[in-house]
């Protein structure tokens, strides 16, 4: 029995090693083939002609966005940042392939460098960078009917023309327009992969001014001068703006400074100095609070919901004073308070003196 044993744990051990070695073998020969297959694939490649050089119809490059982060979003610089994955997916017939049980090849990113890919750019872009940490983030993917799916992680800054008459009960519309730089629409069209929810936002995206409203997104066409018709997909980012901030730091405080400048309507009158000590002290409060709203936003021409605001919060600050001020000099001159204490004390001054008179007179005799 024992020696049925070891022999039956010695068949085990070499069936594990033919199996490991088969597979070793199948490993080897599937990377042969790819090896094969990506040498075949380039053998007569041109990477500086587009797919379909020379028919009558243009290639079309489709477009997909998901959103991982975005913000921030500057008033001063109308301009946006968001952190997509940016994903473009066409056909080249050139590269089908026929692998057997190879259905799709990624590539690595030497290989890339080989290959054809759109020239998009973003027409109202700042400043954009591909991430490269810890190595390029961009990958292509061929299918064996010659689809070619790309796709890269990008920051993109993009230009956000805003319209800031209604801050900060403002909403604002931040496009993004994507095109080529070279190809016209007769040689390269672009269209939205999955029609209106072709750009998708992450669950987790968080900003802390603004609420993400909606996208639409459609397409349209570019006239350039000496350049030709070009073929643009755009889409926009509907925001709503946060109030929480701007009640907590502008119009709490500015409403609690009106109320504080009517305390002097209870002081005596003649607490000259309290009063205006009060006044004077809101109103420079009130300036300072104006002054500090205006320097997170733009130099723009015209004047804001908040600066309406402020600005009466500020009229009724001042009216304090000059309410003040017409109360004490009407009290003073309008109603002859002068004349009577000078008229009192004048005839206070003869009595003195006649009794003085008298009294000379009285120690005369």
């Amino acid at each position: 029995m024992y020696g049925v044993g070891v022999l039956g744990e010695m068949l085990g051990l070499w069936m594990a090693v033919f199996i490991s070695m088969a597979q070793g073998f199948n490993t080897t020969d599937r990377a042969r083939n790819i090896t094969h297959l990506l040498d075949t694939l380039l053998s007569n490649y041109d990477g500086r002609l587009r797919p379909n050089q020379g028919a009558n119809e243009p290639m079309v490059v489709k477009i997909d966005l998901n959103i991982r982060s975005m913000g921030p979003i500057s008033d001063t610089d109308m301009a946006y940042q968001m952190d997509c994955y940016f994903r473009q997916t066409w056909t080249d017939s050139r590269l089908k392939f026929h692998g057997g049980d190879i259905h799709r090849l990624i590539v690595s990113i030497k290989m890339m460098e080989q290959l054809w890919k759109p020239d998009t750019v973003f027409y109202n872009g700042k400043r954009s960078y591909l991430h490269t940490v810890t190595s390029p983030n961009k990958f292509l993917r061929i299918e064996e009917d010659g689809t070619m799916y790309y796709s890269m992680r990008l920051t993109i800054k993009a230009t956000c023309p805003m319209h800031l008459e209604k801050f900060p009960m403002d909403m604002q519309s931040c496009p993004l327009r994507v095109g080529s730089f070279a190809y016209t629409q007769e040689e390269v069209t672009y269209v939205w992969k999955n029609g209106n929810s072709s750009v998708k936002v992450s669950p987790d995206v968080q900003m802390s001014q603004f609420n993400l409203k909606s996208i639409p997104s459609g397409n349209e066409t570019l006239f350039i001068s000496s350049k030709g018709y070009f073929s643009v997909l755009w889409c926009t980012f509907d925001l709503e703006r946060h109030m929480g901030y701007f009640l907590i730091n502008v119009y709490f405080p500015c409403g609690l400074l009106v109320i504080i400048s009517w305390v002097s309507f209870w002081i005596n009158r003649e607490a000259t100095s309290d009063r205006i000590a009060l006044g004077v002290t809101t109103i420079l409060t009130m300036a300072f609070l104006g002054i500090d709203n205006k320097k997170d936003l733009p130099k723009v021409s015209y004047s804001t919901a908040l600066d309406w605001f402020v600005a009466i919060c500020f009229a009724f600050v001042l009216a304090t004073i000059v309410e003040f001020s017409g109360v004490h000099y009407f009290t003073k001159h309008g109603s002859g308070e002068h004349d009577d204490i000078n008229l009192e004390y004048e005839e206070g001054e003869d009595e003195e003196d006649f009794d003085g008179v008298g009294i000379l007179t009285i120690q005369g005799t």
